[in-house]
This record gives C-alpha cells, sequence and structure tokens, in this order.
C-alpha cells in the first residue's frame, strides 16, 4: 500500500521522542499507528532476573530488528500484524502480543532504528530528536524511577556502564541518516508544526485520491 506513510522517530534516551510521538497521535487519531522498537527486545526467558538485568540493552544486538522490518513491510502490504509487548520491570518479553493495523501514518520510535540501513529504507521520513545528556539523563532517571520501579542507584550505573557509550557509538552517529533534526523535542514547536503540516498533506492527498 504506497499511501501509507512510515515516519521514524530516533533520539537518545530521554530526548522527547514520546512527546513528539503522541503529539502526533493526538492530532491524527486513527490515522496513526505507533510501532516501539523497544517491544522488540529479544526474550531471554532462559536467564534468571538478575542476569536478564545486567545485559546491554542499548546494543543493536540487543533488538530483534529483523522482526520489526518483517512486521514493517506487512503493514505496508496492508496486513495488520502483532507485534511483542516488552515488560521493562522484569527486563523480557512478555507472552502478550499488540494488534497494530496498516493506518495511512505508521510512527516507528526508538533509539537506534536508525542505525541499521535496512530498516531506515522503510521510512518516508526520518526524524531524529537532539537534546542536551544533562537532560536527557535527569529524565531517564525521573522515568525508570517512578514509572519501570528501578533504583536511583541502579539507573546512574546502566547509565554509566552500556547507555552512555552506546549513545556515544550507535545513537549519535546514526542521526547523519535523518531527514530531519528536531532541537529539544516536543519542546520545539516550530519543528513539531513543520512535521504536522507534512502528514496533514499525506493524509489530505489520500483523500483527494
Amino acid at each position: 500500500m504506497s499511501d501509507i506513510m512510515v515516519i521514524g522517530i530516533a533520539g537518545g534516551t530521554g530526548s522527547g521522542k514520546t512527546t513528539i510521538t503522541r503529539r502526533l497521535t493526538e492530532r491524527f487519531g486513527g490515522d496513526v499507528s505507533v510501532i516501539h522498537h523497544d517491544n522488540y527486545y529479544k526474550a531471554h526467558h532462559d536467564l534468571p532476573y538478575e542476569e536478564r538485568a545486567l545485559l546491554n540493552y542499548d546494543h543493536p544486538d540487543a533488538f530483534d530488528t529483523d522482526l520489526l522490518i518483517e512486521d514493517l513491510r506487512k503493514l505496508r502490504a496492508g496486513e495488520t500484524v502483532y507485534c511483542p509487548v516488552y515488560d521493562y520491570s522484569i527486563h523480557d518479553r512478555t507472552e502478550k502480543t499488540q494488534e497494530i493495523r496498516p493506518t495511512k501514518v505508521i510512527i516507528v520510535e526508538g533509539i537506534l532504528i536508525y542505525e541499521n540501513r535496512e530498516l531506515c529504507d522503510q521510512m518516508d521520513i526520518k526524524i531524529y530528536v537532539d537534546t542536551d545528556a544533562d537532560v536527557r539523563i535527569l529524565r531517564r532517571i525521573l522515568r525508570d524511577v517512578k514509572e519501570r520501579g528501578r533504583s536511583l542507584e541502579s539507573v546512574i550505573n546502566q547509565y554509566l556502564s552500556t547507555v552512555k557509550p552506546m549513545h556515544e557509538q550507535f545513537v549519535e552517529p546514526s542521526k547523519r541518516r535523518a531527514d530531519v533534526i528536531v532541537p529539544e523535542g516536543g519542546h520545539n514547536p516550530v519543528a513539531l508544526e513543520m512535521v504536522i503540516q507534512r502528514v496533514r498533506a499525506h493524509l489530505e492527498k489520500g483523500e483527494k485520491k
């Protein structure tokens, strides 16, 4: 289905990807579906919790990106997919799945979605949310402690041991593949309005066919 637009929204942890994604879904409602790369973390049912907690979740190999690419191709072909559901509190994939329908606009969101060229090739617009590192770590601490039940110490240890080095090695360099770089994420109304206008033009073009 060539009338489906796929938008990538990437950026470091706590950069504001979720805010832009939420603004777009609020604005366009049922015309938008969202796929989170985080849901495609590989399953580790064979490992105890303590070992799962020590894995590097910020390396490209942590994700089953091939499955995401396969699901995205099915959506483009007009098929409904059932993507995995990941639970941050147990560091593992659950037995649940999430139904995603082939809507006119599909948003793919994640820190490493531009690291994989094959995945990039599935996207019509690639947005990179660029936010200062100190702001991002503060947002991550608040989110992981309040929403994901982590201790402050574990969040800081994870940030220093894997999040920061993986960001510098993989996430930051991947922004060269972006079409649009948005400073300060959802707090940049001008950039956000430009994206909204682009999506609206796509939807209106589809209505005229």
